[in-house]
Order: C-alpha cells, then structure tokens, then sequence
C-alpha cells in the first residue's frame, strides 16, 4: 500500500538522511530547502514584521510517495541514525495514509 513519507532535517544531515533513504530502497522522493523555527518566548518577542535578519535554521524537507514496507525499514533506520547523535537536531518523519492516487 502507497503512503506519504515526509522527512525534515538540518541541512547538515542531508548527507545521511540520502544515505538512509537509499539503504530503505526508496530511490524516487523530492527535496526542498525550508527554514526551520523552534517555537519558543524569546523568538516570538524578537519577531516583527520586517525582520532584520533570517532567524530560521536552514534545514530540508523530504517527501516521496512509497510502499509501507520501505517506510517501515527507513523508520528503523532513522531511529538508530537519531539514537547516534549528539545534537538537538533529530531527523523528524511522518507517514501520511493515501486514499486515492492518479
């Protein structure tokens, strides 16, 4: 059965995180660079309207439309690479159910 898989990630990781999608066999997937924030009071105080500065963390979304089965192994995979690091920058993933498909 066909899921969404979505991953985000710091940039330096993307390295890895195309590392774990080919040892998952999941060779068709997109990329886009985005800006990661992590809600917190001190930037919600700082933020106006015309920002002097980007205060986003640079970081990378990937998304690929794949069997459960390769989710399930990238799953595994991405547990382990997160149980290894020694940063606050784990590797996040969702799976999105597909209800109809063209």
């Amino acid at each position: 059965m066909m899921k969404l898989l979505i991953v985000t990630t710091v940039s330096e990781y993307q390295k890895e995180v195309l590392k774990l999608f080919k040892k998952a066999n999941i060779e068709a997937f997109s990329s886009s660079e985005i800006d990661g924030y992590k809600n917190t009071t001190s930037l919600i105080a700082t933020t106006s309207w015309f920002p002097g500065e980007k205060g986003g963390n640079e970081s990378l979304m990937f998304f690929s439309f794949t069997d459960e089965e390769k989710i399930t192994d990238f799953f595994s995979y991405v547990r382990e690479f997160n149980n290894n690091l020694e940063t606050n920058n784990p590797v996040r993933a969702i799976v999105l159910p597909i209800e109809e498909s063209i």
